[in-house]
């Protein structure tokens, strides 16, 4: 199958030299929308799949400008923050070119995948090692059009292909783009249906299916798990994630402490964060909770 490089979606960042997102060097191409609503989420720019403005109140000065000059009257302002309807915005970026003081930015930008995939081949000279591209998100298989034919671009130009994905998707979407897929980093956010879904909104029941889907058709795994406080972070938890891990074939896994880089962009965003404030965890916190998981089989690193 050839792919549409002319294939239009939407693209909040692209990442380059990223070491921790697949093996190898990568460049990783970030996708806007995410069916998830989780808790923590460290990119809460990441979520909804239309273009976002990130408004810094430190450096606004209050000139009322942006909302006098929208075609479209979608801004207006309340308790000294920019209100945006995203429904009435044309995404005209009138408002950001014209701030006096660069208080806007856009978050989220149309590209075609011919645009993102030379920027992805100006890296090809790194991958040389088993590095490549990496899709992530937000959830890259919520845009699954794009998805598959940025998949389809890279295999022509022999690039090695990673994704980042929550599995949260339904069955044929996932298995019309694991062919194109060599390695998967699978998101898991908690081993009890219920309180995945107090976390994230949804249950794990779609997840843990596509997962064993992957793991049956001998994909590359490598299962990553965010270790929130007081969501997923007690020892009792490290061996029921243990249990699950096993029955899904694979005694592997990586863990990722929790961290507050994404607090302020919820501040940028007007957004309320339930986990503002919330001390981040370290390596040293979770010594015990690592050692569990060896002592079940299975091989859990940082």
């Amino acid at each position: 199958m050839k792919s549409d490089r002319t294939k239009k979606g939407i693209v909040f960042n692209i990442q380059k030299y990223s070491v921790n997102d697949g093996p190898g060097i990568r460049t990783t191409v970030f996708f806007k929308g995410c069916p998830l609503r989780c808790r923590w989420c460290a990119n809460p720019e990441s979520q909804n799949v239309q273009m976002e403005i990130f408004h810094d109140t430190k450096k606004c000065i209050q000139c009322w400008h942006c909302e006098t000059i929208c075609p479209t009257h979608a801004i207006t302002f309340m308790d000294e923050k920019i209100h945006i309807d995203s429904h009435t915005c044309s995404h005209c970026l009138a408002c950001i070119k014209e701030c006096p003081v660069r208080a806007l930015e856009a978050q989220g930008k149309e590209m075609t995948v011919e645009e993102v995939i030379e920027e992805v081949c100006k890296d090809k000279v790194f991958y040389e090692d088993g590095g490549g591209m990496t899709l992530s998100g937000g959830e890259m298989m919520s845009q699954p059009d794009f998805a598959l034919q940025m998949l389809l671009a890279a295999k022509e130009e022999g690039i090695h292909t990673c994704v980042e994905t929550t599995g949260f998707v339904s069955q044929e979407t996932f298995e019309r783009l694991l062919p194109y897929i060599d390695y998967i980093l699978f998101d898991m956010k908690h081993w009890n249906s219920e309180r995945h879904k107090w976390g994230t909104g949804v249950d794990n029941t779609l997840i843990l299916s596509n997962m064993k889907i992957a793991a049956d058709m001998h994909k590359e795994i490598l299962p990553r798990i965010p270790v929130i406080p007081g969501f997923n972070d007690s020892n009792n938890d490290a061996k029921q994630f243990s249990a699950l891990l096993h029955a899904l074939s694979t005694n592997r896994c990586q863990l990722l402490p929790f961290h507050q880089f994404g607090e302020n962009k919820y501040h940028l965003l007007s957004r309320p964060y339930d986990y503002e404030n919330v001390p981040s965890l370290h390596r040293e916190d979770l010594e015990d909770y690592c050692d569990t998981f060896h002592q079940c089989g299975i091989d859990a690193f940082f």
